[in-house]
């Protein structure tokens, strides 16, 4: 290796001008993607409010009828399908991939948003994150002209990034969990890597400030991912170690059965627009079988289950176990058909399939409720992402004040599920993709330039 592709010292680093100006530029890129961010999950958020709360109050319902799933996902099917298969972009990459690939392009912008909207309002299951890290992106890539982005590929990869993390850190409420995923995903190791996280940890503090900002001044709800309530907490014992080793290895194995049975609806699917309707019915479909089999609202079972996800922290006597048997099955088996058909993104949904497994587990004999569900969260992100670090954090988050006297049994389950979900994938031969902020980082390693550098 010559001199000049020798790994420079972190001074070095820091203190280049040109890594200074993408710095600023990251930044800077903070402002105009909370405010994108803002826009699209308020009108998301209401847009939900209408369709599954005002409108069949309307037509005389107390609530979403059992039906009323069907019509949705078909409608939503409708309007996704002419965005996925005509316009630039194929609407965002599919989600049974993760949360990203290569940085979305602005020009693949309208596609995201158009696919997302139609999506995610209608009741299909997947979450906000990814159409906010691609639309993150594409404002982001703004910052720099097209030709700009081709003479330097490594500064699109950084602000294309940078600008992903500030569009998720609005949701999950915080510039620590995307910074967390980061740092994970792409395995920290050198100075050259801080090219990468320090824009990602400011342009994600600069957006989650302005987007919380614009929270309260407008006093619009936006969703972030919270438990306004939860089961209150002690120290685990024994009896919650003993059942939550287990708890935490079936829901990492739920989680599994759902990202296969998405990565067979992808290969199914293709880019068909009959099959993608398909698709869309079927999670419709899955959505009035819950209703129907335990007789509550078919919204428990639609979106991207973080209202339910709520609701089931707040009370969980208010649940019958079969009722939470039938969420978990019509979740895993809906949400695998969403993501390798439609678009949108993976935790969330999977976040609810391990709270509705912790608390239908959490009456069993000496496993108390609070460490069921801290498991089950836990376990849930760790099999969704593979980054058993990030579900801890993301799942503490969540707890709140009482994530410290927890924090033994997040750790176990977190390490429960990892296993289980490594056994998992050399049992089928599953692979794992290389993380889309890795590639972003070979992207932007200078021992890697090709001696063009930002």
């Amino acid at each position: 290796m010559s001199e000049s592709q020798q790994p420079r010292p972190l001074q070095h680093l820091l203190t280049d001008p040109a890594v200074l100006r993408l710095l600023l530029v990251s930044a800077l890129v903070g402002i105009p993607v909370s405010l994108v961010a803002f826009g699209f999950v308020g009108l998301v958020h209401e847009l939900q409010h209408w369709i599954w709360e005002s409108a069949p109050d309307a037509l005389g319902y107390d609530r979403a009828p059992w039906w009323w799933g069907l019509p949705t996902l078909a409608l939503a099917g409708l309007l996704a399908v002419p965005v996925i298969t005509r316009l630039p972009g194929a609407g965002g990459h599919v989600p049974v991939h993760g949360l990203g690939g290569a940085p979305t392009l602005p020009r693949e912008a309208p596609g995201v948003a158009l696919a997302a909207l139609a999506c995610l309002p209608l009741g299909v299951m997947l979450g906000p994150e990814a159409p906010l890290m691609a639309l993150g992106s594409a404002v982001a890539l703004l910052a720099l002209p097209a030709a700009r982005r081709t003479a330097h590929p490594q500064a699109a990869a950084v602000l294309g990034t940078a600008g992903s993390t500030a569009g998720i850190s609005t949701i999950f409420g915080s510039p620590l969990i995307p910074a967390v995923m980061i740092l994970e995903s792409v395995a920290l190791a050198g100075p050259a890597r801080v090219v990468l996280i320090v824009p990602c940890l400011l342009a994600s503090g600069v957006g989650a400030l302005v987007f919380t900002g614009f929270g309260h001044w407008t006093g619009l709800e936006v969703g972030a991912l919270e438990l306004p309530s939860k089961p209150s907490a002690g120290l685990p014992d024994a009896g919650d170690f003993l059942w939550g080793i287990p708890m935490a290895a079936l829901v990492a194995l739920l989680v599994v059965a759902g990202l296969g049975l998405g990565r067979r609806s992808e290969r199914w699917t293709g880019l068909s627009g009959p099959r993608i309707l398909a698709c869309a019915i079927a999670v419709g479909v899955c959505i009035t079988g819950y209703a129907l089999a335990t007789d509550r609202s078919p919204e428990e079972a639609a979106l991207s289950g973080q209202g339910t996800v709520g609701l089931l922290a707040a009370d969980p006597g208010d649940w019958a176990v079969l009722a939470l048997v039938a969420l978990v099955a019509a979740k895993v088996v809906g949400w695998g058909i969403a993501l390798g058909s439609l678009r949108g993104g993976p935790i969330f949904p999977a976040i609810m399939i391990g709270a509705a497994v912790g608390i239908a587990c959490g009456a069993l004999p000496g496993f108390g409720m609070a460490p069921a569900l801290a498991a089950g969260l836990c376990a849930a992100g760790v099999a969704a992402t593979r980054l058993p670090i990030t579900a801890i954090v993301l799942a503490a988050a969540l707890l709140g004040s009482e994530a410290g006297d927890l924090m033994p049994i997040l750790v176990i389950s977190s390490v429960t599920a990892l296993l289980t979900v490594v056994a998992v994938d050399r049992l089928t031969g599953t692979g794992t993709e290389e993380a889309p902020e890795t590639q972003a980082v070979a992207a932007t390693d200078p021992s890697k330039d090709n001696g063009s550098r930002p």
